[in-house]
């Protein structure tokens, strides 16, 4: 277990230094297909992980002159309070209605790539 794990997180960490992006899209559905995570433990695993993966990343990309301070923290305040709404509406609703959103989000975003 500790390989995959230690394999999820490196793919992670790659995908946030390439694209900024790696907690949702790449350890969610490899924490759920790979390792038989329930939604919710999934999520919450994530969120937890992505708290070193994106200080790593924000401060090699700061080191390239990539970041934009301000603009960084007028989007993480609100995203905040985001956060926490997005926690209280998880645990209300049943988890296969989480993954099925959650998958939607993940199809149009591919979509909107690909277009």
């Amino acid at each position: 277990m500790f390989l995959k794990l230690a394999a999820v997180g490196t793919v992670a960490g790659a995908f946030s230094g390439l694209f900024g992006v790696g907690g949702g899209i790449v350890i969610v559905p490899l924490l759920i297909l790979w390792l038989g995570y329930g939604e919710r433990l999934a999520t919450g695993t994530s969120l937890a992980a992505i708290v070193p993966i994106a200080a790593l990343a924000t401060v090699g990309q700061a080191l390239y002159g990539n970041v934009d301070w301000v603009t960084g923290l007028m989007l993480g305040v609100p995203a905040t309070l985001g956060v926490l709404a997005g926690t209280a509406v998880q645990q209300r609703i049943p988890q296969r209605v989480v993954s099925i959103l959650f998958a939607f989000v993940l199809i149009a975003m591919a979509v909107d790539l690909l277009l």
